[in-house]
């Protein structure tokens, strides 16, 4: 299982790199690597087990934030009852985002990364809702549509695989601003 010492840091190079296209059927490695960035997201939100390992919440991870320059990410958005099924699950694999709304959303209290030690307080404007077409570990195609904090969530893994950082989005001048009508989720 990943723990805080096996994630990626910022400042290391992989995490600007473009990631390579994952090929089916997945090796033994690339297996491996799906269940374990989805077995951090799940130990790292139980509370108990999150205080046990000393991790950081997360829901997502992307392989370059393990190291790996593959186009791949474990996402693991809770429902807001925690007996309900998760908002999303999946490990998704060379993601694309085929269509996107034109109103933008961001989340009231900015965005956070288990790569990135230090808070860097603004407004990451996304867009709100997305088309997004991914292969899952088997290789089946899946297009679903997101909107709001799942949106958000799987924006923030893409980019990743684009050696983006969220804090790129944020405004230098005036951090915590958003485009007009942007939906401010908390």
């Amino acid at each position: 299982m990943y723990l805080m010492k096996d994630i990626t840091r910022d400042g290391n190079p992989v995490l600007r790199k473009r990631a390579a296209k994952v090929s089916f059927p997945l090796s033994d490695e690339d297996q491996k690597l799906a269940k374990e960035m989805m077995k951090y997201l799940e130990v790292s939100q139980d509370p108990e087990l999150c205080e046990k390992y000393k991790l950081r919440a997360g829901v997502g991870l992307a392989a370059p934030q393990v190291g790996v320059s593959k186009q791949m990410a474990a996402v693991l958005v809770p429902a807001p009852d925690e007996n309900d099924e998760p908002l999303f699950k999946d490990v998704i694999i060379n993601p694309v985002i085929v269509s996107e709304s034109v109103q933008y959303g961001a989340l009231t209290e900015g965005e956070g990364c288990l790569s990135v030690d230090k808070d860097v307080p603004g407004y990451v404007p996304r867009h709100d809702r997305i088309t997004l077409r991914y292969q899952d570990v088997n290789g089946e195609t899946h297009k679903v549509r997101l909107k709001h904090y799942p949106a958000i969530v799987c924006q923030h893994e893409i980019d990743h695989l684009h050696g983006v950082l969220f804090y790129d989005h944020i405004s230098k001048d005036d951090p915590f601003t958003a485009p007009d009508d942007t939906v401010m989720i908390s």
